[in-house]
């Protein structure tokens, strides 16, 4: 079966995951198989060795292990690799809300970048 995998990098769509090759893990998250562990730059994780197995790796578990959440279907059609605190707290220091688009009941997309100069309030609300 194959699983889409979501994450800041993009879509990807892969028969075996979590269970990636090294180079596709790397494609995904931005982390570097190396025998120390999983690298980017200079920061080296160490990989415990159940989430190896020789060139795969388990980019769930790998990402968990670095405190991100993982978000899957019942079925693993689907995961999203998400945002860290670290990553999220980065991102508010500017206090500035990120640009997204909404349609409007006519079917008109408005982008928050469009409202740059003006007050703007910002609602939202979550179920959980």
């Amino acid at each position: 079966m194959s699983s889409t995998i979501l994450s800041d990098r993009g879509e990807f769509a892969f028969a075996g995951a979590p269970w990636l090759s090294a180079g596709d893990a790397e494609r995904v998250t931005g982390w570097t198989l190396k025998p120390e562990g999983m690298c980017r730059d200079e920061l080296c994780v160490p990989l415990p060795a159940t989430l190896r197995r020789g060139d795969l790796v388990d980019v769930a578990a790998f990402w968990r292990h670095i405190g991100n959440p993982v978000v899957t279907d019942k079925i693993g059609a689907a995961m999203v690799l998400g945002a860290g605190a670290e990553q999220r707290n980065r991102s508010l220091e500017g206090l500035a809300a990120p640009d997204f688009a909404l349609r409007d009941l006519s079917g008109m997309e408005h982008r928050l970048s469009g409202q740059r100069g003006k007050k703007v309030l910002l609602v939202t609300w979550a179920s959980w």
